[in-house]
């Protein structure tokens, strides 16, 4: 039985109003933007996002009034510094106020990594005397029973759902990924569920050709979406680089919220889907981001 859907079907059955999100774990990377610009033009409403920095996808997703809570290391537009929607929903209320538990980069994966072993949380001498522990109510200090120092409890995180770009995958969600995960495995181990969006649908025989490079077990995929230039304008690997100007161009056209709502309008909202969104972008423009060069890596024998 194939989980191959489309990516409308896929956020309106496993995205509902009100669920935790987990979005951009692999950082700068491997970004969701066709599932977010999605969830944007079903209206979606009441999510928690659930990230390291996702760069401007977050931004883009509370700018929309999608968002009623993150828990993060950081929002913003990783080109440009800030993001403007997150900065005028915190201190303006616009379009309306969302709530921010902080995590640093290493806590949010330790809350994963405890999600994924059905942990209840895992200690740290991380953020011990920083102020990020009067922004995250979750954090306790504790003292530790080896030794008696002061240590950090870092709760655990089972978001309802992981949405993960990979570079390919089986029709069942097995998929591979490659470059820069960051916490993608964390994400997928921890979530109740994953939908997987591929660059590439391919035979289950190429999978198993190489089974380490498995992002996570099938079993909790629930939808795959084959979604060429799901990503953009963040780079995959072996596929297309990052559209840095595209950065560029976000920051300068919201920096007023009349002016978010017309780049919604003409990216999101004006557009059916991702390859309309890539018909608007251009394709001499999407050619000069595919690759300049190919760099395989090495076989691998797994005979015995």
């Amino acid at each position: 039985m194939t989980k191959l859907t489309s990516m409308r079907d896929a956020i309106a059955e496993f995205v509902p109003d009100g669920s935790s999100v987990v979005m951009g774990a692999a950082l700068e990377s491997l970004i969701p933007f066709a599932a977010g610009h999605e969830s944007i033009r079903q209206q979606k409403r009441e999510l928690t996002l659930v990230g390291p920095i996702s760069d401007m996808l977050f931004d883009q997703l509370i700018g929309a009034g999608c968002v009623s809570k993150v828990i993060a290391a950081w929002v913003g537009n990783v080109s440009a510094g800030l993001g403007h929607n997150y900065r005028r929903a915190t201190e303006q209320g616009v379009p309306h106020r969302v709530e921010i538990w902080d995590h640093s980069n290493f806590t949010i994966s330790l809350a994963l990594l405890a999600g994924g072993y059905g942990a209840p949380y895992i200690p740290t001498y991380s953020l011990l005397g920083s102020d990020l522990l009067k922004t995250n109510p979750s954090f306790k200090e504790a003292t530790s029973p080896f030794g008696g120092e002061k240590v950090l409890l870092v709760p655990a995180l089972q978001p309802d759902v992981a949405i993960l770009n990979v570079q390919r995958s089986d029709a069942d969600g097995n998929a591979h990924a490659w470059g820069n995960l960051g916490i993608s495995e964390e994400a997928a181990l921890a979530s109740k569920r994953v939908i997987i969006i591929a660059e590439e649908i391919v035979p289950r025989e190429v999978i198993v050709s190489d089974p380490n490079r498995v992002l996570a077990p099938s079993f909790k995929v629930c939808a795959v979406v084959h979604e060429p230039g799901g990503a953009h304008p963040s780079p995959v690997q072996g596929h297309y680089n990052r559209d840095h100007e595209f950065y560029h161009e976000y920051h300068r056209e919201t920096r007023s919220a009349d002016g978010n709502d017309r780049w919604l309008g003409g990216w999101v909202a004006g557009v059916k889907n991702r390859a309309e969104y890539l018909g608007k972008l251009g394709e001499a423009r999407w050619r000069g981001l595919q690759l300049k060069e190919h760099r395989y890596a090495a076989p691998v024998d797994y005979g015995y």
